[in-house]
């Protein structure tokens, strides 16, 4: 998520596209197939093709969420969640590991509010954390306990059961829970956009998080991260905005190398979301496809020119030949073309070959309080309450399943011609 201008937007933080004639017909019965783009259960890893994703040589057309507290919700919440991901006909989530902390006795000092009372959509996290600073030993320490690792464990398995695939950030740039502002503190700099990336200590605790994650054994499936398909993809980091941009290649080059040195069966992505720097990083051999973040107010974009820079980045993915994910996005319920903009928007994705999916901004369901988050900020949230949104974003994910059956993705690298969309209500 791009950075808001308080915490509260962190946490508050399309016209159908149809087949037409009998292959609509045909194609009826595997819309309402669980959501994994191949068949049943993830039983095989997501792969990366010249013009999009895969999975056992098939179709794997991206129609996924994001949320940021799966990791410290209760399980109630998570499973909330969860199952209106199912009911919207998502195949994917995507996630970031989170929190990280200062030390337990606070000699290291937490740079947020770690003990806010506050629902798990406004970042109160029950005491859960991930990493934190031991000060005995003097240096970073993971939670493998039921407040840490546990609930990923929980998270994974509860996917796994639902056909959902994971898309799984190591760490966030941003500081709402920590991130890496929370361990380049723990060694008391105060640069937020280079110092993580180029300290040999920070690295160091990085690269050992990252080795900690991949080899976990999942306490209650049994299988390490590394072997468990229902992950989809590895993300060093959501929105690692190092500075300069070299630095930024620098350390991704060296990160997604290290972690295709502990895992080959998983795709590795950046994370990164900066849509001025047009995928940049996308050369780098060791990353799968490629990321971005789309707020058309952030960038003083009209509802036309985001859909404009959707076809731009998806033909950039042409051109390197990865797939690349639109993998952030949202437009405030506020406008009176919310609804026109997600059905131009989701239109294009679908019906051009070059994009690989999307992932809407963001999916919640009611907290433990009972409510929904209250979201009056950027006012992205999507909700399952049978609403205009709603409905635009399950034919959307209809859509997809039906391009997967069309075979518009020719995993031998070709591309058919993509079906007509349906006329777009344009802003």
């Amino acid at each position: 998520m791009v950075n808001r201008q308080s915490q509260n937007s962190r946490a508050g933080l399309l016209r159908r596209f149809g087949l037409q004639g009998a292959l609509a017909s045909a194609l009826l019965a595997v819309s309402m197939l669980p959501a994994t783009g191949a068949s049943g259960a993830a039983s095989a890893f997501v792969r990366a093709s010249v013009n999009g994703f895969t999975v056992d040589d098939k179709p794997f057309y991206v129609t996924g969420v994001n949320n940021h507290y799966l990791t410290f919700g209760s399980q109630n919440e998570v499973i909330r969640v969860l199952d209106d991901s199912v009911a919207l006909g998502a195949n994917v989530i995507r996630i970031i590991l989170q929190p990280v902390i200062g030390s337990l006795d606070g000699s290291a000092a937490t740079i947020w509010n770690w003990r806010a009372r506050a629902d798990a959509s406004d970042l109160g996290v029950a005491g859960t954390y991930l990493l934190y600073w031991d000060p005995q030993k003097n240096t970073m320490a993971i939670n493998d306990g039921p407040d840490g690792m546990q609930k990923v464990d929980f998270l994974i398995a509860e996917c796994g059961k639902r056909h959902l695939r994971l898309i799984i950030a190591f760490l966030d740039f941003w500081d709402y829970t920590g991130g890496a502002q929370q361990m380049r503190a723990w060694y008391g700099s105060s640069d937020k956009s280079g110092f993580f990336f180029r300290d040999p200590r920070t690295k160091r605790d990085y690269q050992n998080w990252i080795a900690y994650v991949i080899q976990r054994v999942n306490s209650l499936t049994g299988s390490a991260y590394r072997d468990d398909p229902t992950i989809m993809a590895w993300e060093l980091m959501n929105e690692g905005n190092a500075n300069p941009e070299s630095l930024r290649l620098a350390w991704t080059a060296e990160m997604s190398a290290y972690v295709k040195s502990l895992d080959s069966n998983h795709l590795v992505g950046s994370g990164y979301a900066n849509v001025s720097e047009k995928l940049s990083d996308l050369t780098i051999p060791t990353l799968d496809f490629g990321t971005w973040h789309g707020y058309p107010l952030y960038y003083n974009l009209t509802v036309q020119q985001f859909n404009d820079t959707i076809s731009e980045f998806c033909g950039l993915a042409s051109t390197a030949e990865k797939p690349v994910l639109l993998e952030e996005f949202g437009y405030a319920r506020s406008n009176p073309d919310q609804n026109a903009a997600y059905t131009m928007w989701l239109n294009t994705l679908t019906a051009r070959h070059d994009c690989a999916g999307w992932m809407v901004w963001r999916l919640v369901a009611p907290q433990d309080s009972g409510n929904y988050p209250v979201d009056e900020h950027d006012k992205f949230d999507v909700r399952n309450d049978g609403g205009q949104l709603w409905n635009t974003l399950r034919a959307a994910t209809r859509a997809g399943r039906q391009r997967e059956a069309s075979g518009l993705l020719d995993v031998t690298g070709g591309t058919s011609s993509p079906p007509s969309p349906a006329p777009r209500n344009d802003r």
